[in-house]
């Protein structure tokens, strides 16, 4: 008999007892249903069905006794709206840029009625479809209807496109009957970074000025030139002195000192 481990007991009395040869339930089964044990360790995983396995890894044979024992490491999770959707953001970068709300989930609303093989065309799930819906149509005509996977993405993504050019005329056409109305829109969102980018571009270029200003400020003495007449180059200090002439500057201290009395 193949030796089990202790939290296999159970399963091992299930297949007896199916196959007749435990004509008897022993004492403890039901209570071990009732309290199962710990799951396998980690060097023996349970069966594991091939729904989420790689498309090469699908139709491998069952390893033999003879293998290696299973290495403790997690195994790899695939899924088919993981191509789909890789693909789909290639072919539609800027389709990644668009917004979204924390609503728009399967966890807040619940799943669409229409579903599986009544799912035929995009547009039962509305008119201006996302990302999401297009992958999901895509998946459900591989797996509902049987189509391949090629031809899947080639008819979603048709659709796709259509029912957004449908939406991108009717929105221009809704703007130019609004404007033809007289409505004014104001600033966009994306006016308002400019806006915002040119607001600080300008304190920006004049950090230069008040930082020239504030050093200026903070100097306790300062030097303030009177300009009187016009640049000479001292060519006229220096006919003076070349004729013996003496500059005096007693003039100009008298009138400061009548100017200071009279105040």
């Amino acid at each position: 008999m193949t030796r089990r481990i202790a939290s296999q007991v159970h399963k091992q009395a299930s297949r007896l007892l199916r196959a007749q040869y435990l004509r008897k339930e022993p004492a403890w089964y039901q209570a071990v249903l009732e309290h199962p044990p710990l799951p396998l360790p980690a060097k023996a995983p349970p069966l594991r069905t091939s729904y989420d396995l790689p498309p090469n890894n699908r139709f491998t044979a069952p390893p033999s006794k003879h293998m290696h024992p299973h290495e403790p490491r997690p195994m790899p999770v695939y899924y088919v709206e993981d191509d789909v959707r890789r693909q789909f953001f290639l072919d539609h970068p800027f389709e990644a840029f668009r917004p979204r709300t924390l609503l728009e989930g399967e966890e807040i609303e619940p799943e669409h009625p229409i579903n599986g093989a009544e799912w035929t065309r995009l547009r039962q799930r509305g008119r201006n479809p996302s990302s999401e819906d297009c992958i999901k149509y895509i998946v459900n005509l591989h797996n509902a209807h049987g189509v391949s996977l090629t031809e899947a993405y080639a008819s979603g993504i048709a659709q796709f496109r259509s029912l957004r050019a449908e939406h991108q005329v009717a929105a221009n056409v809704a703007l130019a009957e609004a404007e033809s109305n007289g409505i004014v829109f104001g600033p966009s969102e994306v006016e308002k970074n400019f806006k915002v980018e040119e607001w600080a571009l300008q304190g920006w270029s004049k950090k230069h000025e008040q930082d020239a200003a504030a050093q200026v400020a903070r100097k306790r003495w300062h030097a303030v030139v009177e300009a009187k007449g016009a640049w000479t180059g001292a060519r006229e200090y220096t006919r003076l002195w070349q004729e013996g002439v003496r500059p005096s500057y007693s003039t100009a201290i008298e009138q400061s000192v009548t100017g200071s009395r009279s105040q």
